[in-house]
């Protein structure tokens, strides 16, 4: 049934237009009003079409301007339209297209494009959120019509209807939909008919496609590649900066493809400049950044000024036979150019970053365009310029290394004295870009730049104005990393300053203070443990942990930063540890009760924030990293083992790794408290043995390798003092107590522990037959044994060799890679030789236990004085002809 005005709406409606022809202002702004109400009901448009089609005795202006109203109500809500209405509107519409009034026609004309625009509009939405249903099979594939159709559209008049065109076909770019690929040539070729189109629009959308088919279907684009690099410079300096923002994007997406410098070598003489220059603070940027602003720093911060804070799972560092550590791959946290509170995305950041990009691809190729343009920005008098220099200096930090090396000399002074600069935005961006030189700088003598830049980095720590205070902190906190022990003899010094700036900043810096303080800590380490730094740092950090509730989320930056301040005061925290650790296992319980109340009742109770619970996860572990063995008696007196068996098991990958990491820590320290738990523990870490969570599976293998360690310790002990009773199940632990003990340095643990499994061998032979070669590897992986213990090691190893005889002996030492082979012959001259069995030499004996080296192998030895040495184990310096027996075994 045809929709029908109620008279009474349509005469108030007739009104409402009367009165928005009145030039009394009082009389508009209350049509406004009364016109943003009707707005609420979708039925309001169906009156406005009415009056414009049917009432045709109503005078042309007020039709006309009822069609106008309603057009704009289109352009703002179409897609929130209810189907009649939407419906209604088309055929009046198609309707009265012929209407005699040129005013009216000319009113419906407008309003049928608005309406066409608005169904586009609405029909991009559905593509955006329906893409991959649109192209499956439980809707028959509609795709195959639609893709076609879009591209018909590419040629419409409208610019509109032609850029949501493009937008709709962009949704199935990336995901490769199959009724796209079909006509990607089609599609490609109508992308190139509209490159110079006069809508900015249209033009953006078009960039953006062949971003992403440079993406997916660069085979299809490098037949083009010239004419499309040639549109896309051209494009990174639209005027409009929407567009030229997606043109950019291409520059970024090519530097990651094979083909890139074959693509792009003859074209970085235009690029080059293009990307400096974009890197130019807009003037809309300098206004949004108060870029005349030179002193805040008693301005308060706003909410919306602090980033949300997500804390980082503690990862476990593998820790390798040469001492170097092995840190897992971070891509989370990516170089930030500069502005973190212009935090859209924009121009300067993309041609900065494809900047960034391409110097880390055509490396010093880059640098004979780009020096010449350098010098003229780093010493322009405009400050806008100076300052894009200096980020362009950032920025090919990275790629261009080796090549500015030889310039860093003249342009770190530079640099350095561009942290005085007057304009803020100078200082800042200064701080970013010698932050990307700290591994050049460190590697020159202190004094050269270490010393200056260090010294001005702190003052700028201390600058009057927030955006310096936090480049100046985020820099230290990079030249810490890089200079570690380096800023041992500067410490006093650096923590007076950092401790300054605790009464000096607002909230967001303070956040970023706190990293400062825990990557020193990192850095130095054990140096820190001195009373008078003590002193100096731990005040204001429990000053403002007594201060923060148990629920603040500033506890999260604070307590990653006690965790690395507890590892590196190792004792010297001991003073602090009580109620620090007591707070984080309060933090634990809570999370958890919260967690169970939320599962049993989620209706009645808020999911908890796990975040609380890990920070304070890997807070313990840093106490007990830092405290060692006096950790034991929190332990004693607390429920973190309970808590903890609760915490492994949680559904949240990042809780169970951080539980890990402190069941790894714990069991170092105090594995009196692990062990009644192993039982319950071992099933759980295995069922985290899952790749897919590497991170996890990381920790809780290490996790394991620890408790497996402690637990041979143990059984080793235990060997050594009852070996009659344990040496018979020999045979069923020898191989994992060999590999587990083969992987830690020398110490006294490891000492007791060997000399159990040497005394039980003694009870037991035949345990370790099988596996002996696990013996061998374990007994190598000594650097350094006591003279008794290696000599337990001797007899075990000669006993063997003399128990399977020579020829079984030769065979089984064959297994043996090259480096085992070479550390027993070395230090207990049991592997054989190769081509010199029963060799005679006459040799003058130099004596036991010297530097063994080159050749060993059993020979018959005829000594100096006539001596008969008969099938000895010695090591033989070989000459032509000869030897000379430089040392001897047995």
């Amino acid at each position: 049934m045809e929709w029908q005005p109620d008279e009474q709406g349509l005469q108030q409606v007739l009104q409402l237009l009367k009165d928005s022809q009145s030039p009394n202002t009082v009389t508009q702004r209350a049509v406004q009003q009364k016109l943003e109400q009707l707005n609420q009901f979708p039925d309001f448009n169906n009156y406005l079409i009415f009056v414009l089609t049917r009432l045709k005795t109503e005078d042309e202006p007020t039709r006309s301007l009822s069609g106008l109203i309603l057009k704009n109500n289109v352009k703002a809500h179409y897609q929130n339209f209810p189907p009649t209405v939407a419906e209604f509107i088309k055929q009046e519409c198609l309707g009265n297209i012929g209407d005699p009034s040129p005013l009216i026609r000319a009113t419906i004309a407008s309003l049928c494009m608005s309406v066409s625009q608005g169904s586009f509009g609405a029909l991009q939405k559905i593509c955006e959120d329906s893409s991959e249903l649109l192209d499956s099979d439980a809707l028959n594939r509609p795709l195959n019509i639609m893709i076609p159709k879009f591209l018909q559209f590419f040629k419409h008049c409208s610019p509109k209807i032609r850029s949501h065109a493009i937008a709709c076909v962009n949704q199935f770019i990336i995901g490769r939909a199959q009724a796209l690929m079909d006509h990607i040539d089609t599609f490609i070729e109508s992308l190139f008919a509209l490159a110079a189109d006069e809508d900015s629009e249209v033009r953006k959308n078009v960039c953006r496609a062949l971003v992403m088919l440079l993406e997916v279907r660069i085979d299809r684009l490098i037949p083009h590649m010239h004419s499309i690099i040639q549109y896309m410079l051209q494009r990174t300096q639209d005027p409009d900066e929407n567009v030229a923002l997606e043109a950019c994007e291409f520059w970024l997406t090519l530097a990651e493809q094979p083909v890139c410098k074959e693509m792009l070598s003859g074209h970085l003489v235009q690029l080059t400049p293009i990307l400096v220059n974009g890197m130019k603070y807009s003037e809309i940027d300098i206004i949004l950044l108060k870029g005349d602003v030179e002193e805040d720093e008693a301005v308060p911060d706003s909410d919306q000024d602090i980033k949300p804070r997500f804390h980082k799972s503690r990862t476990v560092t593998l820790q390798h036979e040469g001492g170097e550590d092995e840190e897992p791959e971070d891509n989370e946290e990516d170089d930030d150019d500069d502005d973190d509170t212009l935090s859209d995305w924009n121009l300067r950041k993309c041609s900065a970053a494809a900047l960034d990009v391409l110097a880390n691809v055509f490396r010093d190729d880059l640098l004979p365009h780009l020096l010449p343009l350098l010098k003229g920005l780093l010493f322009h008098p405009d400050w806008v310029i100076k300052e894009s220099g200096i980020l362009v200096l950032g920025a090919i930090a990275e790629g261009c290394m080796q090549g500015m090396v030889p310039y860093l000399p003249e342009l770190m002074p530079h640099l350095i004295q561009c942290l005085c600069d007057k304009k803020a935005l100078v200082r800042s961006i200064a701080c970013w870009t010698l932050s990307r030189y700290a591994h050049w700088v460190v590697s020159q003598p202190p004094d050269s730049y270490l010393k200056p830049l260090m010294t001005e980095l702190l003052k700028r720590i201390l600058d009057g104005n927030k955006r310096v205070q936090e480049a100046a902190c985020s820099a230290f906190a990079t030249l810490e990393e890089e200079a570690c022990t380096e800023l041992v003899p500067y410490l006093s010094f650096i923590l007076d300053t950092l401790v300054f700036a605790f009464g000096k900043y607002q909230h967001k810096n303070l956040l970023i203070l706190y990293d400062a303080i825990g990557t020193l800590a990192d850095s130095v380490g054990h140096h820190l443990n001195q009373p008078e730094y003590i002193q100096k740092l731990m005040p204001p950090l429990i000053a403002k942990w007594n201060e923060l509730k148990d629920e603040d989320k500033d506890l999260f930056p604070l307590l990653e930063c006690l965790s690395s301040v507890a590892t590196a005061l190792q004792s010297g925290f001991l003073p602090y540890c009580e109620p620090v650790y007591q707070r984080c296992v309060t933090l634990v319980q809570k999370t958890l009760a919260q967690a169970m109340m939320y599962n049993q009742h989620p209706d009645q109770y808020e999911a908890p924030d796990k975040d609380f619970m890990i920070v304070a996860l890997d807070l313990l572990s840093g106490l007990a990293e830092g405290l060692g063995a006096h950790v034991e008696q929190l332990v004693a007196r607390s429920n973190i083992m309970t808590l903890l068996f609760q915490c492994m098991q949680d559904t949240m990958p990042e809780v169970r790794q951080s539980s890990f990491a402190l069941l790894g820590d714990l069991t170092k320290a105090c594995f009196l408290h692990v062990k009644p738990c192993i039982a319950e523990f071992m099933p759980i870490l295995g069922l985290n043995l899952n790749p897919e969570f590497i991170s996890v599976c990381n920790n809780a293998t290490w996790a394991i390798g620890e408790v497996s360690m402690q637990m041979a310790i143990t059984i080793g002990r235990l060997g050594y003092v009852c070996p009659q009773e344990v040496a018979p199940q020999l045979q069923q632990f020898i191989r994992p107590w060999c590999t587990s003990l083969r992987n830690i340095r020398d110490n006294e643990e490891k000492d007791s522990a060997f000399r159990g499994i040497c005394v039980m061998i003694g009870v037991n032979p035949a345990g370790v037959v099988q596996d002996f070669i696990f013996f061998c590897d374990a007994v190598a992986s000594w650097v350094n044994p006591k003279e008794d213990l290696r000599d337990m090691f001797y007899k075990i190893l000669h006993g063997f060799k003399d128990q399977v005889g020579e020829e079984n002996w030769q065979q089984f030492s064959e297994q043996f890679p090259p480096l085992l082979k070479e550390r027993l012959s070395a230090c207990y001259g049991v592997i054989v030789g190769e081509g010199y069995w029963g060799t005679h030499c006459t040799a003058q004996i130099v004596g036991r236990n010297q530097s063994w080296r080159d050749v060993t192998g059993l020979v018959t030895l005829h000594s100096a004085d006539g001596l008969l040495f008969p099938r000895h184990p010695v090591c033989v310096s070989l000459r032509e002809g000869g030897g000379r027996v430089v040392g001897v075994g047995g």
